[in-house]
């Protein structure tokens, strides 16, 4: 999918230094610096204070409401394991994805955690990412009594169910499938199913989250893309956050070693979804 402080403030005390005489002006700019720490991620992280993560609330698996209405998925129990290993406190902010990473640039989150991947040189330009906690990449669902496709290039000549528009139409159609159009991934699960198609592509979590829901489907994976096509998803921060963004990295590679992040992909997806 593959689906971030305050430099006014540092501004607003050089500025209040600036208007006193003498000591008080010279104890005012020294300060300053301090100050400003102090609300920085890093300060909080070294202070177990309260950190502010920006999220959807409305993207199962990974961060979305049960059925009591607690904020839960693959994302945000990361998030909570992250804060457990570091001692820190976690606030949530529910945003709208459009919203998400311009909130976290203006300073109203300190982290987002919603499957972000800095694919594009302006995201890489502005924001920085953690060690990786979940990869995805293409994945192929056939019938399970189908055994045809085992490399990719074995759909050759198969027929494939996929939005025209799609990634994955595109990859279909350059493999040399034959393309039967769908409006989406449920239509498209479902002509597989019926056998009116051969198979069909998706991204894999997307798959992975359809068949630990849906355990009779009758579907299963045939193909996976290789670890290195896979692209990796973390927590995301403002650049210039270096010293924080490692311990948040840190605490990720514990939970890796530890075992948390394999029992969090197992829970939500079936398998561990940490390693590519």
């Amino acid at each position: 999918m593959l689906k971030k402080f305050v430099l006014g403030g540092v501004a607003a005390l050089v500025l209040a230094a600036c208007g006193n005489e003498g000591g008080s002006a010279a104890q005012s700019a020294a300060s300053a610096p301090a100050a400003a720490a102090e609300g920085s991620l890093l300060a909080r992280i070294d202070n177990k204070g309260t950190v502010t993560v920006g999220t959807e609330g409305t993207y199962a698996p990974f961060t979305y409401h049960d059925e009591s209405g607690k904020l839960t998925g693959y994302d945000v129990e990361v998030t909570r394991a992250v804060a457990d290993k570091l001692g820190v406190k976690v606030d949530f902010k529910e945003t709208q994805w459009d919203a998400m990473l311009a909130g976290l640039k203006a300073g109203r989150f300190d982290i987002v955690a919603n499957q972000v991947s800095l694919t594009t040189p302006e995201r890489q330009a502005t924001f920085d990412k953690s060690a990786d906690y979940s990869y995805s990449g293409p994945m192929a669902l056939t019938r399970q009594d189908d055994q045809r496709i085992k490399t990719l290039a074995d759909v050759k000549g198969l027929s494939s169910a996929q939005s025209l528009s799609s990634n994955y139409g595109e990859m279909a159609e350059k493999a040399g499938a034959k393309i039967v159009p769908v409006d989406g991934m449920a239509q498209a699960l479902a002509l597989v199913q019926q056998g009116r198609a051969d198979f069909t592509f998706n991204d894999s979590l997307a798959l992975l989250d359809y068949l630990k829901k849906n355990p009779n489907s009758g579907l299963q994976v045939a193909w996976t893309a290789p670890a290195d096509e896979k692209i990796g998803a973390g927590f995301i921060v403002n650049k210039g956050n270096d010293e924080a963004l490692a311990k948040i990295s840190g605490a990720v590679e514990e939970l890796r070693a530890d075992g948390t992040l394999k029992k969090l992909g197992e829970q939500f997806f079936g398998v561990d979804v940490s390693v590519k």
